[in-house]
Order: structure tokens, then sequence, then C-alpha cells
């Protein structure tokens, strides 16, 4: 088990990169949002977290 939890934690922390890099703090921001409005079950933060992404990636696009 603790071998998992390392291997998510790792993937967890190189997503937090890759997003960082690619959309800045913003889109820190929004995938923070994001996690946290779906395992609070709150659609409104969620919804926020997800508009944010998509207004970030559209612009980068």
């Amino acid at each position: 088990m603790p071998l998992f939890a390392l291997v998510i934690a790792g993937l967890a922390v190189g997503l937090d990169q890759l997003v960082q890099w690619k959309l800045g703090v913003m889109g820190v921001i929004a995938v923070a949002a994001l996690s946290i409005g779906l395992r609070a079950r709150s659609t409104a933060i969620s919804g926020l977290g997800a508009i944010i992404l998509v207004m970030l990636l559209a612009q980068s696009g």
C-alpha cells in the first residue's frame, strides 16, 4: 500500500508541475478548486474551477 500512495503522490506532483508550467498560478488554483469541489460534492466550486480551466485553455490554445 505505501508504494501505491507514493506513486499517486508522484503523479499529483507531476500534474501540478505540468499545469503550473503550462497555465501558471491560475491553472493551479483552477485545478485545486475543481478537485476540492468534486471531493466536497459542491457544484459551485467545481464549476468555478472548470470554467477557469476552460478559459485558460482557450486563451493559451
